[in-house]
């Protein structure tokens, strides 16, 4: 792949996704504890995965295979969106924490689909 990009976790995408799966293991923590294995287990695993396929993608050899992680990370923003509205009416999170939440995924989510965008292969 070209070094467009300095390295995956310099892009401030990268940077958003980590700090969101930060929050969301930390909120979890006040989950009831018979959620550990359900909501507690794929929120979390929701939230990782954004990050970690924009760092598995970026290490691929090409902007084809890197917009194909791109894209999973960004189904799993739509997972996790899900899961943070599940939460809220489950009386888990605030409302107030969930609208937080929930503005700060939605621009991952357009900074996800910004970089899609810049990684469509356009030479054939």
């Amino acid at each position: 792949m070209e070094n467009a990009v300095k390295s995956v976790e310099d892009m401030d995408v990268f940077k958003k996704a980590h700090k969101i799966t930060v929050e969301i293991y930390e909120i979890t923590k006040t989950f009831p504890q018979d959620e550990k294995f359900a909501l507690i287990s794929q929120m979390r695993r929701a939230a990782y995965s954004i990050p970690s396929n924009l760092m598995e993608g970026g290490h691929r050899i090409n902007k084809k295979e890197y917009r194909q992680f791109t894209n999973i990370a960004k189904g799993s923003v739509g997972e996790l969106k899900y899961f943070l509205l599940l939460s809220k009416d489950l009386g888990y999170i605030s409302e107030n924490k969930y609208s937080i939440l929930r503005q700060s995924v939605d621009e991952l989510s357009k900074m996800l689909g910004g970089l899609i965008k810049s990684l469509t292969v356009t030479d054939h």
